[in-house]
């Protein structure tokens, strides 16, 4: 298939390698653009972290508080995020393998009541941590470390591209992007092409925007996964 990864790298980098071994044409337009944020800690006392995106772990990696916070379990939303936190130092990982749903139920499972968190955010998020867990009496202090600043067009060779009716997919991994992508593509003569190409999703919530306008063909992973999303374009 001739594909569209509009994911930030370095993810996006990746996704596009396995997408052409698997002998794809790809093109990337990475529709976010990731930037690190001065993240204050203060002086909280944390029993662990949650993160629930390997842009955050990226982010702190430089930090001067590393050191103190690696020692700390890190409880990860999936298995690529876990993945990125062992690799940057963190020794104790649990990934909840799924969504924020499950990361909330892996940590109150895990986590005695009383105990507090440090949640490693991005500026924009989907879900409120401190609100599911405050029920099981697991405080939770959310800093900021990074942003997703998203792009206001499409790259000339993308639009040239839904013009002609020659991209037949779109990945998408976020809201943010999925949001972005229809953003910028109304602006375009390809708008309607971007409406008939197959749109593969990570979850409904990522799936919703492209809902709201009106995509036909929108396919959604069985679990919210990199791997999921490629067997979704495979079986297209």
């Amino acid at each position: 298939m001739r594909l569209l990864v509009t994911r930030p790298d370095p993810q996006g980098e990746q996704t596009v390698t396995f997408l052409r071994a698997r002998g794809h044409d790809v093109t990337a337009a990475p529709l976010l653009r990731i930037e690190t944020l001065a993240a204050d800690f203060g002086d909280g006392q944390w029993s662990a972290i949650a993160v629930t995106s390997a842009n955050a772990i990226r982010a702190v990696a430089a930090h001067a508080r590393f050191p103190e916070i690696s020692a700390l379990p890190v409880f990860a939303v999936g298995a690529r995020t876990a993945q990125t936190a062992r690799a940057a130092g963190f020794e104790n990982v649990m990934s909840a393998d799924g969504d924020a749903g499950d990361l909330v139920a892996l940590i109150a499972q895990t986590l005695p009541p009383g105990h507090a968190l440090l949640y490693l955010a991005g500026e924009d998020r989907a879900s409120d941590l401190a609100q599911a867990l405050a029920p099981r009496d697991i405080s939770v202090q959310t800093v900021e470390v990074y942003r997703a600043v998203a792009e206001t067009a499409l790259p000339d060779m993308v639009r040239n591209k839904l013009r002609a009716g020659t991209i037949d997919g779109v990945l998408h991994f976020s809201q943010r992007s999925a949001q972005s992508f229809v953003a910028a593509a109304r602006e375009d003569e390809g708008w309607d092409n971007s409406l008939k190409c197959h749109h593969f999703c990570l979850s409904m919530q990522v799936a919703g925007p492209l809902v709201e306008a009106g995509a036909r063909h929108i396919h959604v992973a069985a679990t919210p996964d990199e791997s999921a999303v490629l067997d979704l374009v495979g079986r297209a």
